[in-house]
């Protein structure tokens, strides 16, 4: 993907879930990582269980236009983000409300979270990825393509994000850019859309780390994938 040595990827929404099981895989292979998420002392819990580094932990909301500069200059100040991957995401409400009772402040919430923040930060990186040939991997739903009741807010802003991705993977045609669909996995986000409810049948979120790694790694064109359609045969669920 580039010829450094040391690969520097930046994750938003790192502290848990996907993004950290990500990070934890992408540690071991010896990447450096620029690690965001809300919760301060949950991002540092996530840090110290990483091998190598450095990795260095900012706290803060992506929607903040001064959280996102410090990314990106963190990022600079390692060689510069030859990855960039969008994980922090918002229900907005818990439980779900169907469409016509969604909050419009709330939805404007996960509008800015979910669709404006990595358009934002992408949009930030650029000088860095289109430097080190580099990949955005925005995760995205199957709530973006299927009409599931209560999901109208959520599903919305991915299904911006999944244009979004089209359209920059148009526009920066030197750059790997892919919108990718984890499924369902065992996450506190997935939980919060159904409170009360047992969901250990839904996988941990390492089953869509090989999907994640092959976009990283590997040169698929631009486009959007499913995670479970990427996966090696044999993976680990």
């Amino acid at each position: 993907m580039t010829s450094k040595t040391t690969q520097v990827a930046v994750i938003t929404g790192a502290s848990q879930g996907l993004g950290r099981a990500l990070a934890q895989e992408l540690a071991s292979r010896g990447w450096s990582l620029v690690l965001d998420a809300r919760q301060e002392a949950a991002l540092a819990e996530a840090v110290r269980q990483l091998p190598g580094g450095p990795h260095p932990a900012i706290a803060g909301d992506v929607t903040d236009p001064a959280h996102r500069r410090e990314l990106v200059e963190v990022a600079a100040e390692l060689g510069g983000a030859t990855a960039l991957v969008n994980n922090a995401s918002t229900l907005g409400a818990s439980p779900l409300p169907r469409l016509a009772q969604l909050d419009t402040e709330t939805y404007l919430r996960i509008l800015e979270v979910n669709l404006v923040a990595p358009v934002a930060l992408t949009a930030a990186l650029l000088p860095q990825l289109r430097a080190g040939d580099g990949v955005v991997l925005n995760l995205t739903s199957d709530a973006s393509v299927e009409p599931y009741e209560t999901w109208g807010g959520y599903g919305s802003s991915k299904a911006g994000l999944d244009h979004a991705t089209r359209v920059l993977a148009a526009e920066e045609p030197e750059l790997r850019v892919y919108a990718v669909d984890p499924g369902d996995m065992r996450t506190q986000l997935h939980q919060d859309a159904f409170p009360g409810e047992d969901i250990s049948d839904r996988p941990e979120p390492t089953v869509a780390v090989p999907g994640l790694l092959r976009l990283l790694d590997g040169s698929l064109p631009s486009g959007r994938y499913r995670a479970v359609e990427l996966a090696p045969v044999g993976a680990p669920a």
